[in-house]
Order: C-alpha cells, then sequence, then structure tokens
C-alpha cells in the first residue's frame, strides 16, 4: 500500500515514541466515571516533542456497563495539522481471561481509509499471544510479555526488581513471526509508571515503543494501534476493577 505523507513525515524516521495517557477530571476520577481515553503522543522520552494526540469515540454506556471489553475507534491525529496519522478499531468482543479457545480479541488499523493491519489475540493457556498481520493479511509480528517457568508465567520481573526500579513496569514483547522465543525480541511496548501521586488518583499510564529496527512506516503504525490495544485489554481493565 501507499503510505500517507502524514504517516511519512511523523513516523518515517522514528525509532519509537511515547504514548501518554491522559488523567481523567478530578471528579471523574473520584465518582469512578468511565470517561474517554486520550493519549498525548511524543518523539522522545522526555515528553518535550510531542507530534500527535489521540481521543477514543465510543459511547459512555458501552464504557459504564462494558469497560473491559467495550467497541470504540480512536483516531490519532497530528497536532498541529489535525490530520490522521492512524485510526484503531476495535469491536466489542468477549473480554480477557485467564485462557482463550475462542471468541478472540481484535483490532484493526488503518490511515486514509486503508487498512494496515490487524492485531488478533490467539489461543493461549496462561500467558496471552497476539499475531500482527498486514495489509496483505501476512503475519509480520508476534506479541507476548516476557514469560518465565517454561512459558507458562508472565515474568514480573522481566523489567527489573518489582520491588525497586523496576516497580509497576509491564512489557509487551514484540518478536519475528518465526522465532517466537525467550530473548529474542525485537522492540518492546512498555508500560513504565507515573509519580506515586498520579497512580493514587488516576488510572493513566504511560507507554514506550520500541519500534523493531527495520520496521516500516506501515509497521510502526500498526504498533502504535497495539499499544492503544493492550492498554485497553490489561492496564485498563486491571484499573477498573481494583
Amino acid at each position: 500500500m501507499v503510505v500517507s505523507e502524514v504517516m511519512e513525515r511523523n513516523l518515517g524516521d522514528t525509532e519509537g515514541v511515547v504514548m501518554n495517557q491522559l488523567r481523567k477530571g478530578c471528579l471523574q476520577e473520584i465518582l469512578g466515571c468511565e470517561a474517554k481515553t486520550e493519549f498525548d503522543v511524543y518523539k522522545d522520552k522526555e515528553m518535550k516533542d510531542k507530534f500527535a494526540t489521540a481521543t477514543e469515540d465510543s459511547s459512555f454506556l458501552a464504557r459504564l456497563c462494558c469497560s473491559g471489553c467495550h467497541g470504540y475507534t480512536m483516531a490519532v491525529k497530528e497536532k498541529d495539522s489535525g490530520d490522521e496519522i492512524i485510526t484503531v478499531d476495535r469491536p466489542m468482543t468477549c473480554p480477557m481471561g485467564g485462557c482463550k479457545c475462542c471468541c478472540y480479541q481484535t483490532m484493526t488499523v488503518s490511515s486514509a481509509g486503508a487498512k494496515l493491519g490487524v492485531i488478533t489475540e490467539d489461543c493461549f493457556y496462561c500467558v496471552p499471544h497476539f499475531t500482527v498481520t498486514g495489509s496483505n493479511d501476512a503475519t509480520i509480528y508476534k506479541l507476548s510479555p516476557p514469560t518465565c517457568v517454561g512459558g507458562m508465567c508472565v515474568n514480573c520481573c522481566a523489567e527489573g526488581n518489582p520491588c525497586g526500579k523496576g516497580c509497576c513496569k509491564a512489557s509487551i514483547r514484540i518478536y519475528a513471526p518465526d522465532n517466537f522465543e525467550e530473548g529474542s525480541h525485537l522492540g518492546k511496548i512498555l508500560k513504565v509508571p507515573k509519580s506515586f501521586l498520579t497512580g493514587l488518583v488516576s488510572d493513566a499510564d504511560r507507554f514506550e515503543i520500541d519500534f523493531p529496527k527495520d520496521a516500516s512506516t506501515e509497521q510502526k503504525g500498526i504498533l502504535m494501534g497495539a499499544t492503544v490495544f493492550m492498554n485497553s485489554l490489561f492496564f485498563e481493565t486491571s484499573n477498573n476493577d481494583d
């Protein structure tokens, strides 16, 4: 497919981005209201070079009654022009669980009306896995959290000591489709903690995406969409349930 000019100028030479989820209003946080998810997107980990914003489009009733699995669309738009970089579409389906053999979660990523790719939940037990396909439906990546115990458990220490510097960090590793082995990942989506006070009063998260070195502009757009997807599946759901 032909990559749009907006995608190319924003993602073409970018090795990684930061997607910083915005806090809800204080009153919404206190009352537990399900506000729309919003992100600011940066090209640097210091979050000084903001180039895009994103806002979820969904009904309040769906967010309130089906917070873990509601359907929505979200457009990531260039900050200055408001032009679309990517749009993600997540249909409502069965929520995540400890294993899955049907009713898989899925998200489609598009740009300028053309499909970039799809992220689909795989059949799994204990540790979730996802397949990322491109515009031609060929598999380009596999996604999974780091594992231990022979791949049977999520490795909570993979990003550092969970009782120290690695506290509250969690990652989704990006693998080649033919080399889905622990330690062979090409990049990752890392959730990093915000300040202690923010964590107490908000479920907003920050994600650092390290793109694979040979990722095309199209693939970078898909992985940005995958980050929004992982947040919906694992981090917003767990926060809402607490």
